[in-house]
């Protein structure tokens, strides 16, 4: 059974020694990429109004929000910062077979404390890597979605984690930090099920806001429960069973991330990817399309096929990506799933309002087992009012963790987001900076933020 004393041993272990060239490489595109997306959310009005409050309950502070000269406490700085992160849906995920978090949700936190103890870049890089090792130990050995529980629930723990790291915890500390977050911050699932709202993109802010402040109270010497996961009671009996973890110091979870090509849910990456590739190659002329019927793995049905609540009706950018229909039918329309998809204009078009009503989500069970088996399958037929059927099947997709995004993939991402608030001569200063972070300061990436 995994206890409290094993997650902060780890943590106080964490070390950027321990990491292997790749491993150091890998963390530093989970940066580049975390800071790209959420640049591209600057000026999104659910994030509008989390920086709002967090201006209006700190009063000032230390920590420099992103995309911005004010300042917040670091619980503060961390919520705004994950919630830029967090709200286009462009993030990374794990795709364990019961679990799909987004362990970038940890990126936001772990600057915050960074800036706020002036820790070096070696030391954020650190922290992030330990956080991405814990979180995906948790989500391929401690599911919690099936039984109702939201992925926050895991990140909660991995945010407070990485924050102990970097705010300098001891190992009691730390143990009491974890102890306060997993006990006082477990997520519903009602999140992401029936009607989609805003709270979807701002879940894991929350999380981070409550994972730092954890940290920072730990570190003033309030203890919490130091048998979080063992004790009577705790985690493991109420939130999630026994299970066991294997942290390696060595982060291999690193390589165990997806990278989103779209703007879109995890799991409609290959359905997406596949449905723009069919739409170009046979020149579909989406008023002559009279069915599209995926073929899917059991997950995607579940979150968002149908599974959880209807996904025809869509009128948000929050429904529409969790809702199949909606994204297969843009791409379709569009050849194309990024920001400009999720226009309220877009969405309320007639043109996409009625191709969705024609798509069908169906689960297979030798799909649910390639998915399990570590792909990522979808097969999508395109059905045209002559009858003609054109069909496509995709195992993954470019940025699956079998066919990984290089240095130069991502970069080409974080500029299409960063184009939208720097000019190219800051892209350039961001993009150096990430390059050689372990030589450098958190403050110098936070200084190319503002």
């Amino acid at each position: 059974m995994t206890t409290t004393a094993e997650l902060a041993a780890f943590v106080q272990e964490a070390d950027l020694s321990e990491l292997s060239v790749d491993a150091v490489e890998e963390a530093k595109k989970r940066v580049l990429d975390s800071v790209g997306i959420a640049l591209g959310a600057v000026g999104e009005q659910p994030v509008e109004i989390v920086r709002q409050t967090a201006l209006e309950v700190s009063g000032g502070g230390s920590v420099r929000i992103w995309r911005s000269d004010e300042g917040v406490s670091p619980p503060d700085a961390a919520m705004v910062n994950t919630a830029l992160t967090r709200y286009l849906d462009f993030m990374d995920s794990f795709l364990a077979p019961g679990e799909t978090p987004h362990p970038s949700d940890n990126v936001g936190a772990a600057v915050a404390a960074a800036d706020y103890t002036d820790a070096s870049g070696a030391d954020l890089l650190a922290a992030i890597a330990a956080a991405y090792e814990l979180q995906g130990e948790l989500a391929w050995n401690a599911p919690v979605r099936d039984r109702g529980w939201d992925h926050v629930t895991h990140t909660v723990i991995t945010q407070a984690a990485a924050a102990s790291k970097l705010l300098g915890l001891d190992y009691e500390e730390t143990r009491n930090a974890i102890g306060i977050a997993g006990t006082a911050h477990n997520a519903l699932r009602v999140t992401r099920t029936g009607g989609i709202n805003e709270w979807k993109g701002l879940a894991s802010a929350n999380a981070a806001r409550n994972g730092v402040y954890a940290a920072m109270l730990a570190g003033n010497g309030t203890e919490g429960p130091v048998d979080l996961f063992e004790g009577q009671k705790g985690w493991q009996a109420v939130i999630s069973g026994e299970f066991e973890v294997d942290l390696d110091p060595g982060c291999p979870r690193l390589f165990d991330v997806m990278t989103k090509r779209y703007v879109a849910e995890t799991y409609a990456q290959s359905a997406v990817e596949g449905v723009i590739e069919l739409a170009e190659q046979e020149a579909i002329d989406p008023g002559d399309v009279e069915e599209i019927r995926l073929h899917t793995f059991a997950g995607a049905k579940l979150i968002i096929g149908g599974g959880e609540g209807s996904r025809y009706e869509v009128e948000t950018k929050a429904q529409a990506d969790h809702s199949l229909p909606y994204m297969l039918a843009a791409a379709l329309v569009d050849r194309q799933m990024l920001n400009e998809q999720y226009d309220p204009e877009r969405i309320a078009r007639d043109d996409v309002q009625t191709l969705l009503r024609t798509v069908e989500v169906e689960a297979d069970d030798d799909l649910t087992a390639r998915f399990e088996a570590g792909e990522m399958p979808a097969v999508v037929d395109v059905t045209m009012a002559d009858g003609t059927t054109y069909r496509v099947e995709k195992a993954s997709f470019s940025g699956h963790p079998n066919n990984p995004m290089t240095w130069a993939q991502l970069e080409e991402k974080f500029r299409a987001m960063a184009s939208t608030v720097y000019d190219e001569e800051r892209q350039d200063e961001i993009v150096a900076v990430v390059r050689d972070l372990e030589d450098l300061e958190t403050a110098d990436l936070v200084a190319v933020l503002d």
